[in-house]
């Protein structure tokens, strides 16, 4: 009984930090991909309030990931494609520069992520990336009318 106390003690506060650390300075988690040992294009749709960001920034979680493009659609339609040019090889633990979203009331509907893994199958393991978000300054409006 108390090994069973234990252990959920010990569950509950890994849970604690690994949601603390995800979220610890305002940036989430969207999704995660698992890249193959290719060029590859990968398609990510965010859903519900994941999809209420204004930055986003690719990190890599595993493995060697060249960036190719980054490109957004927002709700409206509005696309925008971020230029890659000076990330280069992103390792284990980096990841990009924040890329601003555009538009100021609109959601993202999907990111389009192309890239390379480098690395070997039969040395390196794949790279594993992802697609992070930060939610924007909410604008107040003020009514000084009388």
């Amino acid at each position: 009984m108390k090994r069973g106390l234990l252990l959920a003690g010990i569950i509950l506060v890994a849970a604690f930090t690994q949601l603390h650390a995800q979220t610890e300075d305002g940036w989430i988690v969207i999704a995660e991909k698992t890249a193959s040992f290719k060029s590859d294009v990968d398609k990510i749709s965010p859903k519900g309030e994941k999809a209420n960001v204004s930055k986003i920034k690719i990190k890599c979680t595993q493995g060697t990931l060249k960036l190719k493009h980054v490109n957004v659609t927002m709700s409206d339609g509005t696309k925008k494609s971020f230029s890659t040019k000076g990330i280069g090889i992103l390792n284990k633990g980096m990841s990009s520069f924040a890329f601003d979203l555009p538009g100021k009331d609109t959601k993202l509907k999907h990111v389009e992520l192309e890239y390379d893994s480098a690395g070997n199958i039969l040395i390196s393991k794949k790279a594993k990336v992802q697609v992070l978000g930060k939610k924007g300054k909410k604008i107040t409006k003020t009514n000084n009318s009388k």
